[in-house]
């Protein structure tokens, strides 16, 4: 079995190990190259939160209990153009909706039916966001079943402690940080979520759904600003569903 990047080999021995153990495992992976670029993410947010004017205590409350960088992003700019709380909480849903297909294709991967709690579940589904999610599909099938639940949560506790830490430290230091490096910083985890998708793909069909996103997504943003990404994905996915499809009849 081959271990997952930047963590140790896997034998027969471990499958008895306690979850702490696993907890702590998954705790040490955290610490890699991705968690250093969404760290960088949150650094630019925390720029653009005090420059909008939130508090200290309103950037790390939607930085620990939101956690999706997109979704607070969104709510920020809803809070500081003066929407309401019902268009903002449209908004942030919106941003938010696709999480749900990650989550559920997640669920699985980590539920031992008749054994796993449902507390359990909703714990770890809060950590479902781009870095932690790209990491347990590409790497959890390698550990056995038993532990891969505790060790994503040992993974995504330590990175969300760990970014929700420094984005305190940035808000404190950083008394004003240039728009176009915050925005920078902030671009750096779409661009890492994009690159790892690409390279994790094993099906035609999902380099077809990027690549029609990509040409898709700034003309959908002409046309519906406020509903840009449901469209895009509802469009770009759907063309490459039936488009690779046709492809293989075609070839058969």
């Amino acid at each position: 079995m081959s271990p997952p990047d930047g963590v140790a080999a896997i034998d027969s021995a471990d499958n008895n190990l306690p979850g702490r153990v696993w907890m702590f495992r998954g705790a040490q992976a955290a610490m890699s190259i991705p968690a250093l670029i969404l760290t960088a993410a949150f650094i630019g947010y925390a720029g653009l939160a005090r420059e909008s004017g939130l508090s200290l205590a309103e950037t790390l409350a939607m930085t620990g209990l939101i956690w999706a960088l997109p979704s607070i992003v969104v709510l920020t700019g809803a809070l500081n153009s003066g929407m309401g709380l019902i268009p903002a909480a449209i908004a942030v849903a919106l941003a938010s909706v696709r999480l749900m297909p990650m989550t559920i294709a997640f669920l699985p991967l980590v539920k031992i039916p008749g054994k796993t709690k449902t507390w359990q579940l909703l714990i770890a589904s809060h950590f479902v966001a781009v870095t932690a999610w790209v990491f347990a599909m590409k790497n959890l099938p390698d550990y056995p079943k038993e532990a891969r639940l505790p060790f994503f949560v040992g993974f995504g506790s330590a990175l969300t402690g760990f970014v929700f830490c420094m984005t305190g430290i940035a808000y404190l230091v950083v008394e004003r940080m240039p728009d176009v490096v915050a925005g920078a910083l902030v671009l750096l985890t779409p661009v890492y979520f994009l690159c790892s998708l690409w390279g994790a793909a094993q099906l035609n069909a999902d380099k077809v759904a990027m690549a029609a996103g990509l040409v898709l997504g700034p003309i959908v943003f002409l046309v519906a600003p406020g509903l840009d990404l449901l469209w895009t994905g509802l469009i770009g996915g759907t063309a490459a569903y039936f488009g690779t499809r046709l492809m293989r009849r075609g070839f058969s």
